[in-house]
């Protein structure tokens, strides 16, 4: 059903949810409007309390906390909601940046907005646009990936299903799993562009520029501290070409066995990505696998 939102001119009995987002680093990137959005709000939801409260006492702000994070986002979202419907206004918050990018939000927002509540934005601190408009790498067409999976064998599949994207992609990490991504990275990328920004806008703000494996290198040799944003060379048209056609030497059965012993994956992964690769349905390469596997055995035998 059609619902037109007017922010500012509409007057309504619902309450306001206001998206702000907060530094990521340096306090004086905090907008005026954002200060007294918070000033001004019945309630402000944060991630995490202790650290929100630490930014309204900078700005003198005193209005109420309530908690609002990834463990209590359904319970605390449905008080939210009802302060909503009872027309207060509420400002969301995450510990840096903009809630819902990687942060708690989207489920809020979502439900605010199924009870027909205002939910309006404020533009503001964002690391992954922060770090991709001074990567170097183009910036008209880009992929957010976020964090990846933790586990190394979903990470590898992330990164397989990314592996043609013609996009600059933008991940985060975490610096105890910073080395393990970049060689990940380099072994099913190839030796692309990349640029690693860390402890963005605050004093030891740092860039790290160059190709995949030397910046992958250069990880394994230093000592890796805080949050990165990594921008990552999205595929060109001659790289695609080359991943496209890499496989064609191989046998449909060389072919599914190489992700299995290359990147651990099972062999019903396997068939989905050498499916993809050769653009055929997945039925097909499964049984086609298994009938070249028999076909093999018996000519060994």
């Amino acid at each position: 059903m059609l619902w037109q939102q007017k922010s500012f001119t509409e007057q309504t009995e619902q309450g306001t949810l206001y998206i702000v987002p907060t530094p990521i680093g340096n306090l004086e990137d905090m907008t005026f409007r954002a200060v007294r959005t918070l000033q001004e709000a019945d309630v402000i939801a944060a991630e995490d309390t202790r650290q929100t409260k630490k930014l309204l006492a900078h700005f003198g702000i005193h209005t109420p906390l309530v908690s609002y994070h990834e463990h209590n986002k359904y319970a605390s979202g449905r008080q939210l909601v009802e302060w909503l419907k009872e027309g207060k206004t509420v400002a969301l918050v995450s510990d840096a940046g903009m809630p819902g990018i990687s942060d708690p939000g989207y489920e809020l927002i979502a439900a605010a907005l199924a009870e027909r509540c205002r939910v309006v934005p404020l533009p503001g601190a964002n690391a992954a646009l922060t770090a991709l408009v001074a990567s170097g790498l183009p910036t008209d067409r880009f992929l957010f990936v976020g964090f990846l999976e933790r586990a190394k064998k979903e990470k590898k599949e992330q990164l397989l299903s990314l592996k043609t994207a013609a996009e600059t992609l933008i991940f985060y990490e975490a610096p105890h799993r910073l080395k393990e991504t970049l060689a990940l990275m380099y072994d099913i990328f190839g030796n692309r562009r990349i640029a690693l920004g860390r402890e963005l806008t605050k004093r030891f703000e740092e860039f790290i520029r160059g190709d995949l494996r030397d910046v992958a290198a250069w990880a394994e040799e230093h000592d890796i501290r805080g949050e990165f944003c990594l921008i990552v060379e999205g595929a060109r048209d001659g790289n695609k070409q080359e991943q496209e056609e890499w496989w064609q030497p191989l046998s449909l059965v060389e072919h599914v066995d190489y992700y299995i012993r290359e990147h651990s994956l099972s062999v019903k992964e396997a068939v989905k990505q050498a499916a993809s690769d050769r653009n055929m349905s997945k039925r097909d390469v499964y049984r086609q696998y298994h009938q070249q596997q028999e076909e093999e055995k018996k000519e060994f035998l």
